[in-house]
């Protein structure tokens, strides 16, 4: 365990019950976040994973004026 981690654990220990509450549900919740390098891997992969279904002709583009008409459409 690094020293940095035994501080905040002994400063942790000191909180009342309700705060220890709150940071260990803000650390729980942590875990589930991507990083932002994580999630720009994830992003890179998932348009790799795209552009190569593109190129196979598995997927066909949307022209974007075909785009842009459906989206205004929602919005209106």
């Amino acid at each position: 365990m690094s020293k940095k981690l035994e501080e905040i654990i002994k400063v942790a220990k000191d909180l009342t019950l309700e705060e220890r509450a709150e940071l260990a549900g803000t650390l729980l919740l942590s875990l589930d976040e991507p990083s932002e390098s994580e999630a720009e891997r994830l992003w890179l992969q998932e348009a790799k994973r795209r552009l190569q279904e593109f190129r196979e002709g598995k997927v066909k583009g949307i022209p974007a004026e075909e785009v842009f008409d459906r989206a205004i459409a929602d919005i209106s």
